[in-house]
């Protein structure tokens, strides 16, 4: 059966966005064009990786060819959720990042995990065999705005503990730093409530 390849050429809106509770969030990236609606699912850390790469693409494609590109502010401009009802295409496996000068825009290619092995040529590549692939072009704007935003999505998980970083449960940890004690979450005061242990 042929791959089959969604592209991208001017999404409406390219976004990462998670379902479910902190703890047990499902992670999604969301390309929608018009009523053209594709989802993938991935990790919290490859939304992290494709997150900080773009980052540093933007700044790479400044230096070497002087492109504008917009100031990292930080400011997040979609704050919606994602298109509901959120059915997966395929879990992500590879990413691929590139720049068309061309058109003045970052690609992102997702690939679709695969048991089989597969050239890497097929990255960004129309070849009939391989993964599935998810293709987006994305204005510097977009990138920027993608970027900012997944940064967003994975800090609103968890908040974590004060002595050892790790993520706390509602009903806490058992925190290294504490020698193996649970560790509850804190009060508005910074301190342990009086029940927990």
């Amino acid at each position: 059966m042929a791959r089959a390849i969604h592209v991208f050429r001017s999404p409406d809106r390219f976004v990462a966005g998670t379902v479910g509770q902190p703890g047990n969030r499902t992670f999604y990236l969301q390309a929608v064009h018009d009523q053209r609606v594709v989802s993938v699912m991935l990790e919290k850390q490859q939304v992290a990786v494709l997150a900080e790469r773009i980052s540093a693409l933007l700044v790479e494609i400044n230096r070497r060819f002087g492109t504008p590109i917009p100031p990292d502010t930080g400011e997040v401009t979609d704050l919606n959720p994602l298109v509901m009802p959120v059915d997966a295409e395929f879990r992500v496996g590879t990413m691929g990042l590139g720049w068309d000068s061309e058109a003045q825009t970052v690609v992102v290619e997702l690939l679709a995990v695969t048991d089989s092995e597969f050239d890497a040529s097929v990255v960004l590549d129309d070849a009939e065999e391989g993964p599935d692939a998810v293709r987006v072009f994305l204005s510097p704007q977009s990138a920027r705005d993608f970027a900012n935003r997944s940064n967003r999505v994975i800090s609103a998980g968890r908040p974590p503990c004060p002595l050892c970083e790790e993520p706390l449960d509602p009903e806490g940890h058992i925190c290294v730093r504490t020698n193996g004690y649970r560790r509850g979450m804190l009060d508005a005061d910074g301190d342990e409530p009086d029940d927990a242990t």
